[in-house]
């Protein structure tokens, strides 16, 4: 599977009332049979993550959370080692001299 591809969660609804009060985020409907075939099939160690996104259309959707991180709980860019620059190669500005002292 394509990392970019997306997995909707079957069974699973999600929707933003524009005129519920600001503490309501929205609602989660689950169509139960749907939703635990959808859990069956997609859950690791008896977890299923799912991400609510907004479309571009502005709709709201719910995807399965495909990440896994890599062994040893460090994601790959903390895995790579930054260049080292050797210290004869740094260059530092040269200091602006107007002849006025800084106080």
């Amino acid at each position: 599977m394509a990392q970019d591809e997306k997995i909707f969660a079957e069974g699973f609804s999600f929707k933003r009332n524009e005129k519920a009060p600001e503490f309501v985020i929205g609602r989660l409907s689950i169509k139960s049979d749907d939703a635990v075939a959808f859990i069956r099939e997609h859950e690791k160690n008896g977890w299923v993550n799912l991400n609510i996104k907004t479309a571009r259309s502005g709709n709201h959707y719910i995807e399965l959370d495909t990440y896994e991180p890599v062994k040893g709980g460090e994601t790959p860019r903390a895995q790579e080692k930054p260049k080292e620059i050797p210290r004869e190669k740094i260059v530092l500005p040269e200091p602006e001299d107007d002849g006025d002292l800084p106080f």
